[in-house]
């Protein structure tokens, strides 16, 4: 019974490494100059949070990969690679409090906070580059706060939580048919709900 569940596990997180490896090459991008955001990125990543620290941190790798196989420069790479930041803690959160999940209120604020971490991460990465003169013309235009604390700072909050939003309304029905140990508990149907 263990070596069937480990197995599950092994082939959710290839299936959900193949999709963030592919996210980067084929998703559309929003470019608000002179940052942009990859559409869904981050959803293959919330997914494999919600199933353990292993695969979280499997498919975050993956994630790296797809964006360094796609051809983005250094720092965005560098970027998707900072998710092992807010992946790890996120991850273990929901291992020792699965119930974090358990309703929309406490899965919001568990989103926020990842995402705050999140971040402040790829702010970390982005301000190295920035301080190292090897940024585009636009970032030094703009300034480090529009360039950086702005676009980046506060973009990610914003694409962090619109991309833990779908990957909660994914994991949400998930959870029904998925037959593996899950770390988080989705918050039950409205008729579970209510009875």
């Amino acid at each position: 019974m263990k070596r069937d569940t480990k197995l599950q596990s092994l082939v959710i997180a290839a299936l959900l490494c193949a999709i963030a490896i592919i996210i980067p090459m084929f998703f559309p991008k929003i470019i608000l100059p002179p940052a942009s955001y990859t559409l869904a990125s981050h959803v293959p990543i919330f997914i494999a949070l919600f199933i353990s620290p292993p695969v979280a941190l499997a498919v975050t790798i993956g994630s790296t990969i797809g964006f360094f196989i796609a051809g983005f420069p250094l720092v965005i790479v560098l970027r998707a690679m900072s998710h092992i930041i807010f992946v790890i803690v996120g991850a273990f959160i929901l291992k020792k409090s699965p119930n974090i999940m358990a309703s929309v209120g406490s899965a919001t604020v568990f989103g926020l906070f990842l995402a705050v971490i999140h971040a402040v991460s790829e702010v970390a990465v982005v301000t190295w580059f920035y301080f190292g003169n090897t940024m585009t013309k636009a970032n030094y235009e703009h300034g480090y706060l529009f360039s950086v604390i702005i676009m980046i700072g506060v973009g990610t909050v914003i694409h962090s939580m619109i991309d833990f939003g779908i990957a909660v309304l994914v994991w949400r029905p998930l959870t029904h048919v998925i037959q593996i140990p899950v770390s988080a508990k989705a918050f039950p149907k409205r008729r579970e709900a209510i009875s």
